[in-house]
């Protein structure tokens, strides 16, 4: 005599299956529960990438460099930050740097080049920093 499956049975069955599927749809480069740095490179970038001279990155401004997926900032002279040039709301990459923010071009989310915070949404989150060494006057990706 065989019993017929209760809803517990089923559940207890399919636990690690569900398991797999949920994990499977978390989005790649979801950082959120993280608690440590992976150690990796949001932008995939190597270390040690000459990315610009300087006198490239306007004061007030920034430029993107999409094949290394950053954004190198110079908010005030002299000061500057660098970025994943992959916007958080859908993974486009940003397309300008005007008037004081990194802006994405599918969804109209707007960063600001300081700090790379949420200026105007739909952008759930800061874009990540990246890490830059400025020696005389060339920047490095590091």
């Amino acid at each position: 005599m065989t019993h017929p499956a209760t809803r517990r049975t089923v559940l207890l069955a399919t636990g690690g299956a569900t398991a797999a599927l949920v994990a499977g749809c978390s989005n790649y480069g979801d950082d959120s529960n993280d608690s440590g740095d992976s150690g990796k490179k949001s932008s995939g970038a190597a270390a040690g990438t000459a990315l610009a001279k300087t006198t490239d990155i306007p004061v007030g401004g920034g430029k993107i460099f999409k094949d290394q997926k950053v954004v190198v900032t110079q908010p005030t002279k002299g000061d500057f930050k660098a970025f994943s040039a992959v916007c958080t709301h859908q993974g486009c990459t940003v397309g300008t740097v005007a008037d004081g923010t990194i802006n994405c071009p599918c969804h109209k989310s707007e960063f600001r080049i300081a700090d790379g915070s949420v200026a105007a949404g739909p952008a759930p989150s800061p874009l990540p920093a990246e890490q830059i060494t400025v020696k005389g006057d060339s920047i490095e990706l590091t």
